[in-house]
């Protein structure tokens, strides 16, 4: 625990707040900026004696309990909370589950990437966004319900299993990597239901998966090279990309193909067709 830095920061934080901010009314005595001592001690419910040591840097090391108080009653962002928590010597509680919101800026990043197929999962794989061109090339992901939208669900339990990874080669590195990544979430969420019941339901309908969770083994993975086999417009050599999120434990995945190959071109043909179905029907004369 860090006494001193503790203090500086409870201090910042306390100073930056406004009454109005927190429900307060301002009052016209205030001789110092943002709230009280002991205001900020009503909010995180505990004793104004107790803040009082922790901001003179006299204090014990305040529990998970009062840490996550604190953080709230002084409106920390995760960043800070995260700090607030390393200050005081104190591992941060484990969120309850993976975050399914996409920032912003990645969510205009996909709208930008006309030429490269991307999508985003968090780490239970749940797909939470995807662009127009990873649409035509894997499948509509707005038309799945989105309990089923998660790769590694399909992979090992889609009906069809040469169209489980997509006609992608690379299916058992696939799914090695992937059962290795959501053994890691389930460390990382541990009272997370949705991975508690991904792992009961697919260790008991797929004996691979079973398998390889057995095996208790963790893996990561940044780059691969993909064929892939699209039923419109033929074979496909993919770069494949998997990009990191920050702070959201989500990633970014990029499939491209080199410029100027006919993989590139079968990309560009895809980004103007789209999922458009693109058979030839018979046209009939009059009878």
């Amino acid at each position: 625990m860090d006494r001193t830095e503790l203090a500086d920061f409870l201090r910042t934080m306390r100073e930056r707040l406004q009454p109005q901010h927190v429900g307060l009314p301002a009052g016209t005595s205030r001789r110092t900026p943002g709230l009280r001592r002991e205001e900020v001690a009503r909010l995180a419910h505990i004793s104004v004696e107790y803040y009082a040591r922790l901001e003179q840097a006299r204090g014990s090391s305040p529990s998970r309990r009062v840490l996550s108080e604190l953080a709230r009653a002084l409106r920390l962002g995760t960043d800070e909370r995260v700090h607030l928590f390393a200050l005081a010597g104190v591992a941060p509680e484990p969120p309850a589950g993976p975050r399914s919101d996409v920032p912003e800026t990645v969510l205009n990043l996909l709208e930008h990437m006309t030429e490269i197929a991307a999508l985003v999962v968090n780490a239970r794989y749940d797909v939470i966004a995807w662009n127009p061109l990873a649409t035509a090339l894997f499948e509509d992901f707005s038309a799945v319900p989105p309990a089923r939208r998660n790769l590694i669900h399909r992979h090992f339990l889609h009906p069809d299993p040469a169209g489980r990874h997509y006609g992608m080669t690379g299916a058992e590195e696939f799914g090695r990597l992937a059962v290795g990544q959501l053994r890691a979430a389930a460390g990382r969420y541990p009272d997370d239901p949705r991975i508690a019941t991904m792992v009961t339901t697919l260790r008991e309908h797929s004996a691979e998966f079973a398998e390889l969770w057995d095996h208790h083994h963790v893996e990561s993975g940044a780059h691969h090279r993909k064929t892939m086999h699209h039923p419109l417009v033929g074979t496909l050599q993919l770069n494949c990309d998997t990009l990191a999120v920050p702070q959201r434990d989500q990633f970014l995945v990029c499939l491209t193909a080199e410029r100027g190959s006919s993989s590139h071109d079968a990309l560009r043909l895809l980004s103007v067709v789209g999922t458009q179905d693109m058979s030839v029907t018979e046209e009939r004369g009059p009878s």
